[in-house]
């Protein structure tokens, strides 16, 4: 796994397309149970290179009823998003993930994470690479969460500008949230 990490943190695949830089963040452990696959760093999570250090993560880790130290031990939560490094800013926020990460890393993390037992799929871009386009839109795959667990669940992306989403499908901290939270602690008691 460090040799690995190694690798992971020294990657350049995409460094004439990144505003900021090469910063790829990830953390991970081998024994590791849970597994976050998001979108991409934010500004904020560049600058420190502690992954979903932000308000995001906040509300991420309130969903998950998880402190900060269960979160960051990497021996318990796996992070590993979709584009590892801040890809910059868009017309309407952040630009998609860059699009070499996934291909070129995701398999040989998976490799070696083998206690995995539950993998948060959150955003559209992680939902369409694994799950694949069955469903229309973010919404409908997240509406049907119960079609992937116990092994996986789509979450929408905890950002502060989704309150509007939230707020139209309260279906989703009525029903989903109570679920993955239980699952998430029946996970990590494992």
């Amino acid at each position: 796994m460090k040799t690995l990490l190694a690798e992971v943190r020294a990657c350049r695949l995409c460094e004439a397309h990144l505003p900021l830089g090469p910063r790829p963040v990830v953390q991970l452990g081998e024994r590791a149970r849970i597994l976050i696959i998001g979108q991409a760093p934010g500004t904020r999570v560049h600058e420190t290179g502690i992954p979903w250090n932000d308000a995001s993560g906040d509300t991420l880790r309130r969903w998950l009823a998880l402190d900060r130290t269960v979160f960051y031990d990497p021996e318990q939560v796996a992070i590993m998003p979709m584009g590892f490094c801040y890809p910059g800013r868009g017309k309407s926020g952040d630009l998609p993930p860059r699009p070499e990460c996934a291909p070129a890393w995701h398999a040989r993390i998976l490799a070696a994470l083998p206690d995995i037992r539950l993998t948060l799929l959150i955003g559209q871009y992680a939902q369409r690479y694994y799950l694949g386009q069955r469903y229309p839109t973010l919404t409908e795959t997240v509406r049907h969460w119960r079609e992937f667990t116990p092994e996986r669940l789509p979450l929408p992306h905890p950002s502060p500008r989704n309150r509007y989403w939230l707020t139209k499908n309260p279906w989703f901290e009525r029903e989903e949230l109570p679920a993955l939270r239980a699952r998430v602690h029946e996970v990590l008691k494992s």
